[in-house]
Formats: structure tokens, C-alpha cells, sequence
């Protein structure tokens, strides 16, 4: 089971959490292009919240308590209203090249071979 960042990040993206996590599972990081997946270059700027990998996860926590604005729980405990971005969070590490350049409607920089 992984963690899940829900709708209160939305714009928000506070990155104590990214400081919290002991084995980098969350991202974009503020000055990031993507460097999780060489394949998508998204930056944090042209993001609307952060994701956590669902397979990278190690479910220790530790980024919940420092959220300030309470949007990570347990994949098992997501509100029903929220259900949704526990999808959203897995798709944000699955999506093509081409998923994200249409998603995000931005002019991206193709990534480097």
C-alpha cells in the first residue's frame, strides 16, 4: 500500500514532504524536470499538486504529518470524494510522452536521449 496526495495540494504543492520521504517517491521537486522518468519532462511549475509513486512507496508515513494541509493519507484511508487521485497519482508515473504534452497543454521540452 502506498500513500496518496489528495485534493488539498492542489496549487498548494508545500514540499515538506519531499524533505520527509526517506527514499524519494515524491515528486515534481521544486527546479525538477522530471529526472524520475527520463521519458516525461514536467516541471514542478506545470504541475497543480505532487505525486507520490505508488510502487516506490515505502508506507513509513513519514511524509503525512509534515503536510500542511492535510492531503496525504494510506491508499486505504483516501476520503471517498478523493477517490479519484489515487488513480491520479498512479497516471502521473504511467502517462506517455504524448498523455502528458496533451494533460498538461504546455509546450514541453522533448526529453534528451
Amino acid at each position: 500500500m502506498a500513500y496518496v496526495i489528495c485534493f488539498p495540494c492542489i496549487d498548494v504543492k508545500d514540499t515538506a514532504c519531499v524533505d520527509a520521504c526517506p527514499v524519494d517517491c515524491i515528486h515534481p521537486k521544486k527546479n525538477e524536470a522530471a529526472g524520475y522518468r527520463p521519458d516525461v519532462q514536467v516541471d514542478y511549475e506545470h504541475t497543480d499538486q505532487l505525486y507520490i509513486h505508488p510502487e516506490e512507496c515505502i508506507d513509513c508515513g513519514a511524509c503525512q504529518p509534515v503536510c500542511p494541509v492535510s492531503a496525504i493519507y494510506p491508499q486505504d484511508e483516501v476520503p471517498r470524494e478523493w477517490g479519484s487521485y489515487i488513480q491520479k497519482n498512479r497516471d502521473f508515473y504511467t502517462m506517455t510522452w504524448e498523455e502528458f504534452k496533451k494533460k498538461y497543454s504546455i509546450e514541453l521540452t522533448e526529453p534528451s536521449a
